[in-house]
């Protein structure tokens, strides 16, 4: 079958089964390989992504399901990514970096929600992402620094 999606704004058309996980689409048909593959039962979030500015996991959801939506991949572009890669560099993040794609796709989610978060907004958020490393503590700290970097700039 068919199916026409849209990821970080460029169309495709893939021929696949509709049930297909967005995941494998992503992967295997478009080649963005940033969006990993964790669990495959929606729980570790090292497969997120967008979909019309929401926070989904790639893993779980089919092709029929992001049929005219918009996605967003790590490979994207947004404002608050710009200001969160920076942040994450800055703060040395990442340790093994397999989680961190989906970990800023949840911090970009988060910060398209909350503009200033706290703490707890930031512990709340990402708690569905998980770092084998256990960088939390400096994913927290890159947070809120992106918050600073982007009110620096305006």
């Amino acid at each position: 079958m068919k199916i026409n999606i849209t990821i970080n704004n460029k169309a495709y058309e893939i021929v696949a089964e509709k049930e297909m996980p967005l995941l494998w689409a992503i992967r295997d048909f478009v080649g963005l390989t940033g969006t990993k593959f964790g669990c495959g039962v929606a729980q570790c979030g090292a497969c997120s992504v967008l979909v019309n500015g929401k926070l989904t996991k790639s893993c779980s959801i089919s092709l029929e399901e992001v049929i005219d939506k918009e996605i967003l991949t790590i490979e994207g572009t947004s404002k608050n990514l710009e200001y969160l890669r920076k942040a994450w560099d800055d703060g040395n993040v990442p340790q093994c970096g397999y989680c961190q794609s989906g970990q800023l796709i949840a911090a970009t989610a988060l910060l398209n929600t909350i503009e200033k978060p706290t703490d707890k907004d930031i512990d709340t958020f990402m708690s569905a992402n998980i770092c084998r490393c256990g960088t939390y503590t400096r994913i927290r700290k890159a947070i809120h620094k992106a918050v600073s970097l982007k009110n620096e700039a305006i």
